[in-house]
Formats: structure tokens, sequence, C-alpha cells
């Protein structure tokens, strides 16, 4: 499974980056606004620091607005991926994106029966939000899991299944045994998939014995 990230930070996106964990990004309308700067200089360093694709949401909600701005945001940076919700307005931009050649990322998905339409209408990525289904009592990893049945029953469809609004790791994990090709995390759910209190407590104790053995390695 690939990782993106989920934040507008730069900084955070370049550390990230050089540990070499990051397949690409994700941003929203509400992480470009915490940056405080513009759209189009955010979206372009985040474009020149990574090579994988970074998303890139409209704000629009008709057609005619969602492709004049996807073809806006795509002209940023060669790997721009167009945001566009799943609404029938949606998925009629999605079409006519992806026949203009550009990668285009439904999100905002919480149904089996969306993300199918996204298929349909040349997704290269669909965004299940599960931790949102989560917060209502449903569960966020069955939508996964039906979307993963249905593309894979259908040979035509090339959409990859990217796993959004995650929480934990434990989503993380989830995520990745129901068959979503990409998991997009914030920075610190990424750092802590890193974590156990068995590794600390065992390079505690191989450290501990390293001293008293008064021998370096350099």
């Amino acid at each position: 499974m690939k990782f993106f990230v989920d934040t507008a930070d730069i900084s955070e996106i370049r550390e990230l980056a050089a540990a070499g964990v990051l397949d690409g990004v994700t941003t929203n309308p509400s992480l470009i606004a915490k940056t405080g700067r513009p759209i189009r200089d955010v979206i372009k360093e985040i474009g020149q620091t990574i090579e994988g694709p970074v998303s890139a949401e409209v704000t629009a909600i008709d057609f005619d607005g969602m492709v004049a701005e996807g073809r806006r945001l795509a002209g940023i940076a060669t790997n721009v991926a167009v945001k566009v919700p799943s609404t029938w307005d949606g998925f009629r931009a999605c079409r006519a994106l992806s026949q203009l050649g550009h990668k285009v990322n439904v999100t905002l998905c919480f149904s089996a029966n969306q993300a199918l339409l996204a298929a349909k209408a040349g997704a290269t990525f669909i965004s299940p939000f599960v931790g949102r289904l989560d917060d209502l009592g449903l569960d966020g990893m069955e939508v996964i899991r039906e979307i993963r049945t249905i593309y894979d029953n259908d040979q035509a469809f090339t959409t990859e299944i990217l796993a959004s609004s995650i929480r934990t790791p434990l989503h993380v994990k989830l995520a990745a045994m129901a068959g979503a090709d990409i998991a997009t995390v914030p920075p610190a759910v990424l750092r802590n998939l890193a974590k156990h209190p068995l590794t600390d407590k065992g390079l505690e104790s191989f450290l501990a014995d390293w001293g008293k053995a008064g021998q370096t390695i350099l």
C-alpha cells in the first residue's frame, strides 16, 4: 500500500519525503487555508518537492465551475490530481477532466455506489472517508471492502482506492487489510506507525547492556 500525507505544510512534506516513505500528498481547502498562503504557491511548491500525485481540490460546486477550476489547478504542476466531490456534477466534472488527460481524485465518498460512479467516470483515485463513517457508528472499512470487491469484479476499472479520513495507525492497518491501494494520513499518524512500546523497551535494554560492555563500534 502506498502512503500519501494529508497536509499542506511544506516542512512536514519535506521531512517525510526525505525518509522515503511518501508516495504523494493530499490537500483540501481547509489545509490550504491554514497555511495563510495563496493556493497556487502552495501547490506549486509541493509539486516541486515530491514526484508523486498532489491532490488539489476545487471549491466550485457546479459542473462548469469545477471544470474551470480543475483545469487551472492542473496547470500549476504536472503531478496535480484535481479533487472533485462525490456529487452528480462532480462525477460529470471527473469525466470531463479525465478526458482532458488530467488525474482526478473523487473525494467525500461515503458509499460503494459513489465509488462505482467515480470509476465509471474515469477517476484516478476514489477517496472513501472511513473516519467520518466511524463517527456515525458505521463501519468505514466495510465500504473499503465493498469498493474493492466491485473494482475487482470489473477489470476495466483502473481507479485506485485511497483510504481517507484516517485517524489512527489501526485505521491504516485495517485499510491495508481491506484492500485499499493507498492511505492518506496526517503526518503524526504516519510517524506513529513506527512506534511500539516493546521496540522502545528492547532498545533500552540493548543499549544498557552495550554501555556496560564499554565498547564502541566507531
